[in-house]
């Protein structure tokens, strides 16, 4: 068996409520942009905890399928919050 390196890598994760099909039912869904991979949980501690795995899992695949590891670079982006005017029918519904 070869050698084995360990990484310690910091990746973005977005949290956010949302509700389960089916029952609507309170949910939070973890997103990590730089990998394009998400979880869910009951608690946002259960969706951090799946999403770690889910990273792990995505990792394993990406070495296995011998691809390069994508590098989250916060710095070289932008996040920011755009408004816009738009014209909406009679029968216009937001979510909540």
């Amino acid at each position: 068996m070869g050698f084995r390196k360990s990484y310690i890598l910091d990746y973005r994760v977005v949290v956010k409520p949302d509700k389960r099909l089916g029952n609507n039912k309170l949910c939070f869904v973890a997103y990590c942009p730089t990998l394009g991979v998400a979880d869910d949980g009951d608690s946002v501690q259960e969706a951090l905890a799946n999403i770690r795995k889910t990273i792990t899992f995505h990792m394993e695949c990406l070495q296995k399928e011998g691809r390069e590891i994508p590098i989250d670079k916060p710095e070289e982006e932008l996040v920011t919050n755009t408004r816009f005017q738009f014209s909406f029918g009679p029968t216009i519904r937001f979510a909540t």
